[in-house]
């Protein structure tokens, strides 16, 4: 080396270079949305939704929660743990929930379901008037963009803001059976014509698509359908909810195999994970349909299996997923809040080490910093602790400091 600098003209050239490429980053990678992700979806059929079902089922999953309150606690490994899921389930114990108009409510007369999407956006805008108790977000799935029920799911939809009187707080609708990322170009159309027609304002309509079938992760040209999908509908699109029994059926797994623990299914969340990352769009797990319903061996089983699936898709990095049944609630809150609760400690005292950069057997990045401070984001939106809890390990862990960080301003004193 010659000690010479890179003359200017080539450091312009580099510039000009990489300027585009610094462009599309930022914006197709603009990291974590800083809004809490729900740490459930509940579908309910249009059918037998009501203004009560959020509070009916915390009602019926707090009576599964005392049947069972002893495995409970032997899964936790800890009763103050499942203190805490009762408390959500007596309090807030449905974050999210989707008002079904599709495989789960079936194919009616028009004039019926005509009447279920009015009254489904009436419930959705009641809910959003009533305050504690009610979902955090809401809205509903209908029918698909396939040429057979196009017409209907369009209808419907529209018929649901009708019933609503326009966008509820927090609602967004979902589009099931991805297979075609210009099908993403579609529902952004038709978002931009609802919202003129109706005097909407504009991108206050957001969706979430289902990745249900192997084309959504793998197009005919060998490319990730569902990441040229997310970049298609950024900003409006919100998450991606993976479809465990519809997607294992179209792989050709045999009904007895089909779980969202199966390794097609792995295959199909990694992908989705992958194209995901640093997007802002959120990646949801599917269900079981196994419920706990039935003799008490049956019941146990059936919690001990749920349990089991939840914490499964927490170590993988899904921290959504769908709850079917009232019984799901009780091991959804205990398997979310056990995992973050026992998690916590360690995290916050590794970020204790961050900001004050004193010694620790641990030495973290700031990317890693930045995921130690989702997990106590993460925690906290859950319920799991209190951030008095996390500041008595770790004082400097405060949540502006935890904001910053994860915001990307490193949460470091200036």
């Amino acid at each position: 080396m010659t000690g010479r600098g890179l003359p200017d003209e080539a450091r312009a050239h580099i510039d000009d270079l990489l300027a585009a490429v610094d462009a599309d980053l930022a914006a197709g990678y603009p990291g974590d949305r800083p809004q809490p992700q729900p740490a459930h979806t509940v579908y309910v059929s249009a059918a037998d939704v009501d203004i009560d079902t959020p509070r009916a089922w915390g009602e019926r999953a707090t009576m599964v929660a005392d049947e069972v309150g002893e495995l409970l606690v032997e899964l936790a490994g800890d009763a103050t743990v499942v203190d805490l899921a009762r408390q959500r389930l007596r309090s807030e114990p449905v974050e999210d929930l989707r008002i079904d108009l599709e495989d789960g409510y079936g194919w009616r007369a028009d004039a019926a379901e005509d009447a279920d999407a009015r009254r489904a956006g009436e419930i959705l805008a009641d809910w959003t008037r009533s305050g504690p108790g009610a979902p955090r977000s809401a809205g509903v799935r209908a029918k698909g963009l396939g040429a057979h029920e196009r017409a209907r799911g369009l209808r419907t939809l529209e018929l649901v803001l009708d019933g609503a009187g326009g966008v509820p707080d927090g609602f967004v609708f979902t589009v099931p059976k991805l297979r075609d990322a210009r099908q993403v170009d579609a529902v952004n159309a038709l978002c931009v014509a609802l919202e003129r027609v109706h005097g909407l304002a504009e991108y206050s309509l957001r969706y979430e698509l289902q990745v249900e079938i192997p084309q959504a992760v793998v197009g005919a040209d060998g490319r990730a359908t569902v990441a040229e999908a997310i970049h298609r509908g950024m900003p409006r699109l919100s998450a991606l909810h993976y479809g465990t029994y519809d997607y294992s059926a179209a792989a050709g797994i045999v009904s007895a195999q089909q779980s969202l623990a199966h390794p097609v299914a792995d295959h199909a969340k990694a992908v989705m994970q992958a194209a995901a990352a640093q997007t802002g769009v959120w990646i949801s797990d599917g269900s079981t349909q196994v419920v706990p319903v039935g003799t008490p061996d049956t019941v146990a089983a059936a919690v001990r299996r749920h349990h089991g699936l939840v914490l499964r898709s927490l170590e993988r990095g899904f921290y959504q997923g769908w709850d079917m049944h009232p019984g799901h609630l009780v091991t959804r809150w205990t398997a979310v809040i056990g995992f973050f609760r026992s998690a916590m400690p360690t995290a916050a005292r590794r970020l204790q080490a961050y900001f004050d950069r004193t010694a620790s057997d641990v030495v973290d990045e700031p990317a890693t910093a930045m995921s130690l401070a989702s997990v106590l984001q993460r925690g906290l939106a859950a319920k799991a602790f209190t951030i008095d809890e996390v500041e008595q390990i770790a004082p400097l862990c405060t949540t502006e400091r935890l904001a910053a960080l994860r915001a990307g301003g490193g949460g470091l004193p200036a």
